[in-house]
């Protein structure tokens, strides 16, 4: 049996406490951040449906005192978190971009060639295969989300609807043949049986081949007082140090790592089949953590009263300005949104509505807390005095896309790492 299936309860169950940590397999979780119970922060609503019962999750945070691992202390079911899924990357500028630069950094990396094949995990609509695919290479995509898997094979985009795990790696591998890379852009954080994954990527890896996966970096997380990037569907939040012991234990080696700036501050990891050197990339981020005091559990319980200032702070502003009589909208109805507007019960009282880009969340109402989406269009139209921006991982991107609203004296208050109005 592998590490993490020694749980109260089975996957099939839609949410069970975890008893032991996912990596390592101990009992020594140390709970140090309580977010509340809070609805699937994707589950956005249709009108009718606003007025039935809603079903809350709990989001407890724990920390590993073996390996170090940071992770949430319940898991709901991939069935119901990723089954019908909303975020799409293609919609962004920014993670178009990074996608084609992502991929070009993997060809050179692993000295690819045309006809390789390249398969992505948790491949969403195809956004970075498409990249690979102007390459010429063979691509397949894996993903659970039936809404998705149609749109790629629609475009062109050769993708499974399935939740990868080694049984699956093995299928793939008898009718594909060994992948040259294996990506999983914000995959890794999302799996609950972390053992069984890295079994398959060690079965569908070729000797010569990188497995390439980014994820959210636990230092940004902390330093930028990121909590609302933990939600249901994150179920662990990696530093270098236990990931490189998870690693190991498979027989995989970690051989390079760059931070990135995408979603909060990411990290990008290489990982081979060979026992290659590490680079000093690596070493150092190692060198940091410890210096960060990454793996010492006074750095969580700190994290915890830092974020409980954010809360005050924010929902002091907010009403301060509701006081003065100021019109206040959200932008972005981002699950990191949602996360921030049940923690810190900020509902349609406070934010008259929010805008959103993409077409078919509007018209929806937010989860938990039922605030109305709206097309970006109508900050125009209304002019509101001031916008909190919930999808403050795109800030730039989109502060200058509204710069008209700005021009005309609007406002955007971005919550976090510290309270500020733009």
């Amino acid at each position: 049996m592998s590490v993490g299936a020694r749980e109260r309860g089975t996957v099939k169950r839609e949410v069970f406490r975890l008893e032991v940590c996912r990596a390592c397999g101990s009992n020594k979780l140390l709970l140090f951040l309580q977010l509340g119970p809070t609805p699937a922060p994707n589950g956005f609503l249709k009108a009718h449906h606003r007025h039935q019962a809603e079903k809350f999750y709990p989001l407890d945070v724990c920390f590993c005192q073996d390996c170090g691992l940071v992770q949430l202390a319940h898991v709901v079911s991939p069935q119901i978190m990723f089954k019908n899924y909303v975020y799409i990357p293609s919609t962004s500028e920014t993670m178009r971009n990074h996608f084609a630069g992502l991929a070009l950094d993997a060809i050179k990396k692993t000295a690819a060639k045309e006809d390789d094949l390249v398969i992505d995990i948790g491949s969403n609509d195809g956004t970075l295969l498409k990249s690979f695919k102007a390459h010429k290479m063979k691509i397949l995509g894996v993903d659970p989300a039936e809404n998705l898997v149609k749109k790629a094979n629609k475009e062109g985009v050769n993708t499974m609807c399935a939740l990868f795990t080694n049984k699956l790696a093995k299928e793939i591998k008898k009718k594909y043949g060994k992948a040259r890379i294996i990506t999983g852009t914000n995959v890794v954080a999302h799996v609950h049986d972390l053992n069984d994954f890295l079994e398959g990527i060690n079965a569908l890896l070729s000797d010569e081949g990188l497995f390439i996966c980014e994820f959210p970096y636990l230092i940004g997380l902390l330093e930028g007082i990121e909590f609302d990037t933990i939600y249901q569907e994150h179920l662990s939040y990696f530093s270098i140090s236990p990931f490189n012991r998870l690693l190991k234990r498979h027989g995989l080696t970690l051989i390079d790592v760059q931070r990135l700036p995408v979603h909060g501050g990411s990290v990008r990891v290489f990982v081979s089949k060979k026992s290659l050197p590490q680079s000093m990339r690596v070493k150092n981020l190692l060198k940091l953590e410890e210096k960060k005091k990454i793996l010492k559990q006074e750095t969580y319980l700190k994290f915890r009263k830092k974020v409980d200032k954010v809360r005050h702070e924010l929902v002091q502003l907010l009403w301060t300005l509701r006081i003065k009589n100021k019109s206040i909208v959200g932008y972005g109805a981002s699950a990191k949104g949602n996360i921030i507007l049940n923690y810190c019960r900020i509902g349609p009282e406070t934010l008259d509505y929010i805008v959103d880009s993409i077409s078919y969340k509007q018209g929806k109402f937010t989860p938990g807390m039922h605030i109305p989406i709206f097309p970006e269009s109508k900050l125009l139209e209304d002019q509101p005095d001031y916008t909190l921006l919930l999808a403050w991982n795109f800030a730039d991107e989109i502060i200058k896309k509204q710069s008209e609203y700005r021009k005309r004296g609007g406002k955007f208050i971005l919550a976090l790492p510290k309270l500020t109005i733009v």
